[in-house]
């Protein structure tokens, strides 16, 4: 690789492995790569592929036992083979780390206040007080309002984004040199994620550091990075200029977590490149190129010889690819070299109108009492999980429900999924109203409802093999023995698996093909309505890409329609029909999917969507944010008139006469243009993707 100038950071031939019983664990493998002083290095990768693992070795953070060889040096000073108190010098000062789950990394007996002003104490000689006034100076330098106070509370009591902005403020502490970022915005709504993101940014300004965000979000790095690296089996498979890897990838698989990615900035149904299979186990690679299984160019000297990090077409641009040269003369796109067909186009108004509705719920309604006691229960508030909601899906269509963490989606579709009389309102699903069924009726109707949850791991028995899995739906419901049998077969074959896995157990398969035996147990019993519950969203990209073009296959080849819950809007844009977005219980905007993207009326649904990344450097930097204040308040305590005032960037700008109004009056969903709906005072379209 071409070196930089005088490089902060210097890593050479980096490798780490892991002792194992069956065979050593080679996690990371003879990894290169620069960081210029003020850089940002984004360095992506499936799961598994060894990102976190290269970060912790630079950080003398790995276990024990590991074996790390290699170089990797700070401003000229070599760190692989340092004693751990000369390491732990270093560490926070001129090399700090923001881990993934800032909940493990935060001690939960400790205050928020106490555990930054130890990091500041760790390395400067100063008073308790002055360590505690500057923790709570960081704390306000990461956005975290009324700061003093937070100092004093424990990490449980604080939400998901006020618990990594914590962890920026430690890791900033000191003005460290290199700030490395693992997984940062993993688990985080979007509006949260946007928040943290900023964060990151005003540190980088504040203290001057180059950074290492680590990620599988590519839309992250985009927007984010000024070099990109990619990393599988352990090595780096493409590094170069954000740019260049994003217009001009040059490796297969590079060109495969690109084309995985639906965009929120694109309208039709552009096909997804799936990556078949799964990456290879770091302790049973096979010889060659470790992609060669998977790859849709691969030849006989891919199977002999793993290629070199090289550069391609004279840019500073490295692949490891024997055909990279062949890419580069072609300009070939992930849809050509994956050979993904064109989906299925969405069905437009003209289409659905006339259908009948599968599904449609009127006022619905589910509040939760607060009690508070241990042995008299009294109650003292209430939750207002679901407060009134009304939605419909005809026949064939997709509607999404969108909204933050606590916003009640789930809730509504457990109520709807028990097909008992709601605590308010009326579910009506294929004509029935599910308050005057019986006992027969409702296990009838559960024959046409089914639903797939977020982890199919969690929903699918161990104890049982796939084969049982899918026969349990067939038997429960009275089918014959033989055909029982012969449906499992079909089924197995319809979301792309062999018959040899019948006699497998779900532990045994990847994430994807496990969310497809859910896929298939949902389908066992030949419903009308599928409820997906975030379906995806614990997928890495790639396999993401064929589990979402494997529902909209089904739902074209078996006339499906789908509820879909998702906190992913780009996957939400990609399948869906219509969009219902949800704050605080209530719906805010409903809408045809391309006029709701193309220009949503409702604040909230502005700020969610200008917080979705794309992949695409050029549009990024380009784009605005629409930063929204705190994180949603809690369901108990909703506050007065329109429930989204305390967060609204429209309110805070108007005058005191119309904030009156919306202080006093919540608004009901009305029409802002053909197709769509905004429960707004002063709803206006807005282009933000």
């Amino acid at each position: 690789m071409t070196p930089a100038a005088d490089p902060l950071v210097a890593v050479r031939g980096l490798s780490v492995t892991f002792p194992d019983r069956t065979g050593d664990v080679r996690a990371v493998r003879d990894v290169d790569y620069d960081l210029a002083r003020g850089e940002v290095l984004g360095i992506v990768g499936e799961s598994g592929s060894g990102k976190s693992a290269a970060a912790l070795a630079v950080m003398g953070l790995l276990p024990a036992g590991a074996r790390v060889e290699g170089s990797v040096r700070l401003d000229g000073e070599e760190l692989i083979g340092l004693e751990d108190r000369a390491l732990s010098r270093l560490r926070g000062r001129r090399i700090a780390m923001v881990f993934q789950d800032p909940l493990s990394a935060l001690t939960p007996v400790y205050r928020i206040g106490q555990q930054v002003a130890e990091a500041v104490q760790a390395h400067n000689r100063l008073s308790r007080d002055e360590a505690r006034s500057r923790a709570v100076e960081l704390l306000e330098l990461v956005g975290i309002a009324g700061a003093r106070e937070r100092a004093g509370a424990f990490p449980h009591e604080l939400s998901g984004g006020m618990r990594q902005r914590v962890m920026i403020a430690m890791a900033i502490a000191n003005d460290p040199d290199v700030l490395i970022a693992d997984e940062p915005t993993t688990a985080l709504d979007v509006t949260i994620q946007a928040q943290v993101l900023e964060v990151l940014r005003t540190a980088r300004e504040a203290t001057g550091a180059a950074m290492i965000v680590i990620t599988h979000d590519l839309g992250v790095v985009a927007g984010f990075a000024d070099r990109v690296a990619v990393m599988y089996a352990g090595r780096l498979v493409e590094q170069g200029g954000v740019d260049d890897v994003y217009e001009r990838p040059r490796m297969p698989y590079t060109m495969g977590l690109l084309g995985s990615i639906p965009r929120v900035d694109e309208s039709g149904r552009r096909p997804l490149v799936p990556i078949e299979g799964a990456p290879p186990s770091p302790a049973h690679l096979p010889p060659g190129c470790p992609f060669a299984p998977r790859c849709p160019l691969v030849f006989e000297r891919c199977h002999e010889e793993e290629p070199a990090l090289a550069a391609v077409g004279g840019r500073p641009q490295l692949a490891a690819c024997h055909r990279a040269a062949e890419i580069e003369a072609g300009g070939l796109a992930p849809e050509e070299v994956y050979e993904v067909r064109s989906s299925a186009p969405a069905p437009g108004a003209e289409r659905r109108n006339g259908r009948p509705q599968v599904l449609r719920t009127e006022d619905l309604v589910k509040h939760h009492p607060l009690l508070r006691g241990a042995v008299f229960k009294r109650q003292v508030g209430t939750v207002r999980a679901v407060d009134g909601i009304s939605l419909t899906v005809g026949e064939g269509e997709t509607l999404g429900l969108v909204g933050e963490s606590g916003c009640g989606k789930t809730t509504a579709l457990l109520e709807i999924l028990e097909l008992t009389r709601p605590q308010g309102g009326r579910v009506v699903v294929l004509g029935r109203d599910t308050a005057e069924l019986d006992a027969r009726e409702r296990r009838a109707l559960r024959r046409e409802v089914q639903v797939v949850f977020q982890d199919p791991l969690a929903s699918l028995d161990p104890r049982l093999p796939v084969s049982d899995v899918l026969a349990e739906p067939l038997r429960t419901h009275g089918v014959a023995r033989e055909r029982v049998e012969e449906r499992v077969r079909e089924l197995v074959r319809l979301v792309g698996l062999e018959h040899q896995h019948l006699s497998r157990y779900p532990q045994h398969f990847s994430g994807g093909q496990r969310q497809r035996i859910a896929i298939a147990r949902a389908l066992a019993l030949e419903p009308k309505l599928v409820v997906l519950d975030e379906p995806v969203s614990a997928l890495d990209v790639s396999i993401r890409a064929g589990v979402v073009n494997l529902l909209e296959e089904l739902r074209e080849r078996l006339g499906l329609s789908y509820l879909f819950v998702a906190h992913d809007l780009s996957v939400v844009r990609h399948v869906s029909d219509r969009v219902a977005v949800m704050y605080l219980g209530r719906l805010v905007e409903v809408g045809d999917v391309d006029r709701l993207y193309g220009g949503p009326a409702h604040p909230y649904t502005q700020a969610l969507l200008s917080a979705i990344p794309v992949p695409d450097p050029r549009k990024e930097r380009t784009r605005a944010r629409i930063l929204l204040p705190g994180d949603l308040p809690s369901p108990a305590e909703v506050p007065g008139g329109c429930r989204f005032h305390t967060r609204c960037p429209k309110f805070a700008a108007l005058d005191a006469e119309r904030r009156r109004r919306c202080l006093e009056e919540e608004p009901e969903l009305r029409a802002v243009g053909p197709g769509q709906e905004a429960a707004c005072h002063y709803a206006e379209r807005l282009a933000v993707v």
